[in-house]
């Protein structure tokens, strides 16, 4: 679904992402993690093709998202780290403009809109101008319009800020639910325990190259030491 080959991106003499290679099938949950200035935004801006690599290549279901960028990203949903919404709309006006982008039929888009408010159980403020959003409501109606077209690859860049623990829960079972019937999700995030519960895969990017790329269950024996937790094996890694 996801491939990265040998792709690098330079600002200047400064080498943001050096040489990364990535592979992620449809229904895989992959985990991308990694510090502050590591590369993660910038590798994830380039796969949803806002920012073109200096190297490499990147595609999305056979689709180079810089050859062929409008059949590339039809197929992603993307769901940024700050949430963008109009705030003279309301939470399902910005839903039924979102969802006329892929040219849904009328009947059809409207379909959706109920299909993703309930499927994030979505109360009746979805009916109030963004304007007055919480920082969680506006991110749960980000993650709800990533979903109108039915992706079958995911893009999320931590995707829990701002959600209280009941919406947290939703969207992780959301988004397990999805990995679960097909689609490919990326998710980069600074929760551990949150890709420790939900991610199948693990990816550690550390000065902008991959330096882990593997199941969760690869971490237990991890230079032969007693496997604690996810924070544990990735201060290890950050040594």
């Amino acid at each position: 679904m996801l491939r990265l080959e040998n792709v690098s991106k330079q600002y200047g003499s400064f080498k943001a992402v050096n040489n990364l290679s990535l592979t992620v099938e449809a229904g895989d949950f992959f985990g991308f993690l990694g510090p502050n200035g590591a590369g993660k935004t910038t590798t994830i801006k380039m796969i949803a093709g806002l920012i073109t690599c200096t190297e490499g290549s990147i595609s999305i279901d056979g689709f180079d998202i810089q050859k062929n960028p409008e059949e590339a990203k039809r197929i992603i949903g993307y769901i940024p780290d700050l949430p963008y919404l109009y705030e003279r709309l309301t939470g399902k006006e910005f839903l039924l403009f979102s969802g006329g982008l892929y040219g849904l039929s009328h009947k059809q888009l409207h379909e959706e809109v109920d299909r993703v408010i309930s499927l994030l159980q979505i109360g009746n403020w979805v009916n109030k101008r963004t304007e007055d959003y919480s920082q969680g409501m506006k991110q749960r109606i980000s993650i709800a319009s990533s979903l109108l077209h039915h992706p079958k690859f995911l893009l999320v860049d931590e995707p829990m800020v701002g959600l209280d623990p009941q919406s947290a829960k939703i969207v992780k079972d959301v988004f397990v639910q999805l990995a679960q019937t097909g689609t490919a999700i990326v998710m980069s995030t600074h929760s551990l325990h949150v890709a420790e519960e939900i991610c199948q895969r693990i990816g550690v990017i550390k000065e902008g190259q991959l330096i882990f790329n593997d199941k969760l269950d690869s971490l237990k024996a991890f230079k032969d030491k007693e496997y604690k937790d996810l924070e544990y094996f990735f201060l290890e890694l950050m040594q």
